[in-house]
């Protein structure tokens, strides 16, 4: 039986888990959409995240990938991070240049990990963040939000999940990020979250909008 495709939205990301995370979130819902990444249209168009605010790095990147992506077609743009209290909030929007210009996920855990090193349990609270930023067919912008609190390990567990995710176990589980599972974090993740509000939008009939 072939997939009823309605829309097809392209992800402002090369990152194959984001996609694959938020198609499967898409697919769980029953809603009729795509999920491609900018890969499908050549490659996501260099964007210098340099505003600050999660709101407006992931409106820069959706704005870019709305130039090339086809007519009657929508854009999605994630930005995310941990937001760690004892850092005052921070790696929080430069989470993925923690460690450097070059954006690799492995040395940012390995220097959280480092800076928070000795930090007691009573301090090492922290929480993901995410906001979707999407942009419909008919050009009408949107903003969806979600965040998981928790706190950080001493050190990185779990083989699964990406980025920081060996680091931080969420508010009423022992188990981390990288070991709970898709099937768990899809259900309590900051852009599981993010994505809840989305969907009901969209089943709501804000989708629409796109025509």
């Amino acid at each position: 039986m072939t997939k009823r495709v309605e829309t097809t939205i392209y992800l402002a990301s090369g990152n194959a888990h984001k996609v694959a995370e938020l198609a499967a979130l898409a697919a769980r819902d029953g809603l009729a959409v795509e999920i491609l990444s900018a890969k499908a249209l050549g490659g996501m168009p260099a964007v210098e995240e340099d505003t600050g605010t999660f709101a407006g790095n992931a409106r820069k990147k959706a704005l870019a990938l709305r130039a090339i992506a086809p007519a009657g077609t929508a854009v999605l743009a994630d930005d995310s991070g941990v937001c760690v209290d004892h850092l005052d909030g921070g790696p929080g929007v430069e989470s993925a240049y923690f460690a450097g210009p070059q954006g690799d996920s492995a040395a940012n855990l390995r220097k959280l990990e480092e800076v928070m090193r000795g930090v007691p349990a009573g301090r090492r609270g922290a929480r993901f963040y995410c906001l979707l930023y999407l942009i419909d067919a008919a050009g009408g912008e949107h903003v969806f939000e979600g965040e998981c609190r928790g706190v950080l390990l001493d050190a990185p567990r779990g083989g699964a999940g990406f980025g920081y995710d060996p680091l931080f176990v969420p508010e009423g589980f022992s188990q981390s990020y990288a070991e709970l599972g898709d099937e768990v974090k899809s259900r309590l993740s900051h852009r599981a979250r993010a994505w809840a509000a989305l969907s009901a939008w969209w089943r709501g009939g804000g989708a629409a909008v796109g025509g």
